[in-house]
């Protein structure tokens, strides 16, 4: 007696289940995208349940008035049949070099303030001497390629312990991933926020009272140094207008001196790197 193979599961959503989930994501109604689009809701409708196939036109368009990132346009696309738009470069691509270039300018002009770049899921992309300076001695395990910074940043052995305001810098990072997985989708990120969630306190971080008061209006990084406390808050850079997967989801963080105190610090902190480097020349 002969069993019946099983069939194929086809792994790729149909582009009207797609479409849906994102407009749910950005918790729109039908009749609120449908005016954003300027098509009817009746057409919108026939779209999701798959009784309308959408144009390319189409495609671009309402993925552009959901805001979706544009490797998830890609996917669209090709959900609905079509070829993805969007090029998708590695960052050693020739085709990037100036790219790199501005990236690498801005990060070297930054100092003597720390500054790096990530790529979508937080992997270290460059980063400044000043950034590099601050990292110190963490476990070797958290250095090898990929580098996580915020996992490098909050692991039990990587920086955490050195973090004064642990909890609060923790909790910052997991609400900023939050937010990123709502717009984004990304699984990896969410389960990076889970992650982080899960380490520990340091006991050095349960000790020590933040004594800082910013009045709400950031978050500052407290970070212990040889030489003293550095206060500091991050600013996020993007590039304008990318047409270019990898170019869009590649941010700059670059951090500042919070009191007056830190940028006498960041300045000493230079000053030593320049000294030794200058003695093993």
């Amino acid at each position: 007696m002969k069993t019946a193979s099983p069939q194929p599961v086809n792994s790729t959503p149909h582009v009207g289940d797609y479409l849906r989930e994102w407009r749910q994501r950005r918790r729109l109604s039908q009749m609120d995208l449908a005016l954003d689009a300027e098509i009817s809701t009746r057409h919108l409708s026939f779209l999701e349940t798959g009784r309308s196939q959408p144009s390319r036109e189409m495609v671009l368009l309402l993925a552009e008035k959901l805001d979706m990132p544009l490797r998830e346009r890609n996917i669209m696309l090709v959900a609905a049949g079509f070829a993805p738009v969007y090029s998708e470069r590695s960052l050693d691509d020739p085709a990037l070099g100036s790219m790199r270039q501005a990236v690498d300018l801005v990060l070297k002009g930054h100092d003597p303030y720390p500054a790096l770049a990530v790529d979508r899921h937080w992997s270290l992309v460059s980063a400044n001497e000043a950034l590099v300076s601050l990292i110190g001695d963490v476990d070797p395990a958290l250095m090898k390629p990929p580098v996580n910074v915020l996992r490098l940043s909050v692991h039990p052995a990587g920086l955490a312990r050195r973090i004064v305001n642990f909890t609060e810098w923790r909790n910052h990072l997991v609400h900023r991933l939050q937010r990123q997985v709502d717009a984004t989708g990304d699984a990896v990120l969410g389960g990076l926020a889970e992650e982080l969630r899960s380490y520990p306190t340091p006991d050095a971080a349960r000790a020590t009272t933040t004594c800082h008061d910013y009045a709400g209006i950031v978050v500052p990084l407290q970070l212990t140094t040889d030489e003293g406390v550095l206060t500091l808050f991050s600013t996020t850079t993007i590039f304008g207008t990318p047409v270019d997967v990898t170019l869009s989801e590649l941010a700059i963080e670059a951090f500042f001196p919070a009191d007056p105190e830190s940028a006498r610090l960041l300045r000493q902190l230079a000053g030593k790197r320049q000294a030794t480097a200058a003695a093993a020349r």
